[in-house]
């Protein structure tokens, strides 16, 4: 089904964050493109050093392929939306950008005299960073990562999808309290894809908000990967269960929300 073009098209809110990742419908695991190509990190290599990169595309499961600008990837404080402004402004103590790519909000931050590190997987994009001027850049990935402790965990443009799937995100919130010093902040947008569908959601054996896309740039593709996209309701529940309380703090024209969690000590 053909995305309602009211709303922002889904796809462009995965932005930076974690392409390369997948999940894996068959094992139930989740996975990072290791030996596999980067077409997200080559399109934001080729615009950094040439400011001609051909079109990111982002081929989905519901409609029509859609293109990526990768000049959004680049963008300073006068053009990120309000709610980036929002989230950036809740920023403090050590934090870490899950996802940076090019390193947007991490220069943003330091110009702030923030104390930021910017964790990236693609070695492409972590070279463009370095290129940028952000200080503190970890290639990793973060499900393995297990360094230091902060106070906030950031990720931004529907970073939090990365987590594929609700059973991943609650893995995922799991490992976050491990690198969070006590009264640590996670933050985080997201939305409810319930208009993908027209409001008339199908009999899926799987959550409505776990949507499998690839990437495409120039000749190079991933394989299909699940990026999730979660409801406020569903999401209260799970911060819940999971010993989280979850505080929204605004909303934008799009349905695109952004939400703080904080465990519940």
């Amino acid at each position: 089904m053909l995305v309602n073009r009211a709303k922002m098209p889904i796809s462009c809110h995965i932005g930076q964050k974690r392409p390369q990742y997948f999940f894996c419908t068959q094992s139930g695991h989740l996975y990072y493109f290791h030996g596999m190509t980067d077409p997200l990190g080559q399109a934001i290599a080729d615009y950094h050093y040439h400011r001609r990169p051909a079109k990111l595309w982002i081929l989905n499961q519901y409609g029509p392929k859609e293109e990526m600008p990768v000049k959004a990837y680049f963008r300073d404080a006068r053009q990120m939306p309000a709610l980036e402004h929002a989230a950036l402004q809740l920023c403090k103590g050590k934090i870490l950008d899950i996802g940076a790519g090019a390193g947007s909000h991490a220069l943003w931050l330091q110009q702030q005299q923030q104390d930021v590190t910017a964790l990236e997987i693609s070695a492409l994009s972590c070279d463009v960073m370095q290129q940028r001027g952000v200080q503190k850049i970890i290639q990793q990935d973060i499900f393995s990562y297990r360094g230091e402790q902060y106070n906030t965990l950031l990720l931004l443009m529907n970073g939090i999808g990365l987590a594929g799937t609700l059973h991943g995100l609650r893995s995922f919130l799991a490992h976050a309290a491990s690198l969070l010093h006590p009264g640590g902040q996670l933050i985080f947008d997201s939305s409810d894809v319930a208009y993908v569908y027209d409001n008339h959601l199908p009999d899926l054996k799987k959550y409505y908000g776990e949507i499998a896309y690839r990437y495409q740039y120039k000749r190079q593709k991933t394989d299909w990967f699940n990026w999730l996209y979660i409801d406020r309701h569903t999401l209260l529940a799970m911060a819940a269960s999971e010993g989280w309380q979850a505080s929204f703090i605004t909303e934008d024209e799009n349905g695109q929300y952004l939400v703080k969690m904080q465990q519940i000590m």
